[in-house]
């Protein structure tokens, strides 16, 4: 009978959870909810959702930072998951104005930000037990990283079309993933995103260069990687050792980052 009366009592909350409507703002925040397997709830996502690939049969709401609150209404969500990027943003004030809970997922520079991650995401999905599977399981994959440090220096490069290149220095997600790593990153000095300089890509002699996929392509291929000045002049130039990553993989920080600097690892150890 106590059992019983434990199901009925459970029903509302069940029914609420089963009910719920989401709209994922945010590459690393998607990636999470399909980890958690509560995919069936999404309703929308924006245009930095790209994986998986299921994910781009959603209605894409739009970029980020430039949200409009008529586009994620007409998705009639009960939620929204918005990264820390969307906000500040008067479009996801105007929606929570429409009765919707928008809650922030939080992000930083330090790889350690993916296990909070998945506890707000997890919590707000009502996904509790899975959420706690996830954080142990990502936990695991980081301790499983090499810790001996590494004596190769790694240049990061941010490349998107119509952008002139840039260079990450500290305080970068490719910062703290080169160094979770266990490697050097090859910019010092500086912080953020800076332009590319010949004097400043010479002194730095990386070993190994890392830019997104897409940054490649946006370039006209590899080919004109190695044209960028002073690239060529440098031991990463000299045997052309590039790593072509996704930059939402590497620097997301979420369910695919840990496996993303393994690679980086594995690709830094085979360096000449």
């Amino acid at each position: 009978m106590r059992t019983l009366v434990a199901l009925i009592a459970a029903l509302p909350f069940v029914a609420g959870a089963a009910a719920q409507k989401v709209v994922t703002l945010g590459g690393d925040v998607t990636e999470i909810v399909y980890a958690l397997g509560a995919q069936s709830a999404l309703v929308a996502r924006d245009s930095t959702s790209q994986w998986p690939p299921e994910a781009l049969k959603l209605p894409d709401v739009g970029y980020l930072r430039q949200l409009n609150a008529e586009g994620i209404l007409a998705t009639r969500p009960t939620t929204v998951l918005a990264s820390i990027q969307a906000q500040p943003s008067l479009a996801l004030s105007q929606v929570e104005q429409n009765g919707v809970t928008v809650v922030t997922i939080p992000g930083s520079n330090d790889v350690s930000v993916m296990d909070e991650k998945v506890r707000i995401v997890a919590e707000a999905l009502h996904k509790q037990p899975e959420g706690e599977k996830l954080r142990a399981q990502m936990k695991a994959q980081l301790a499983a990283l090499p810790t001996t440090p590494l004596n190769k220096r790694v240049l990061f490069i941010l490349s998107h079309g119509g952008m002139n290149a840039m260079a990450a220095g500290q305080q970068t997600g490719a910062d703290s993933a080169i160094r979770a790593a266990g490697l050097q990153n090859a910019m010092q000095g500086f912080t953020r995103y800076q332009p590319l300089s010949q004097e400043g890509v010479i002194a730095s002699q990386p070993d190994l260069v890392v830019i997104s996929a897409e940054g490649v392509k946006s370039m006209g291929g590899e080919a004109n990687l190695w044209k960028l000045p002073g690239l060529v002049q440098t031991p990463a130039g000299r045997h052309q050792q590039v790593l072509q990553v996704d930059d939402m993989a590497l620097l997301g920080f979420s369910v695919r980052t840990p496996e993303a600097i393994r690679q980086l690892r594995d690709k830094a150890e085979r360096l000449p």
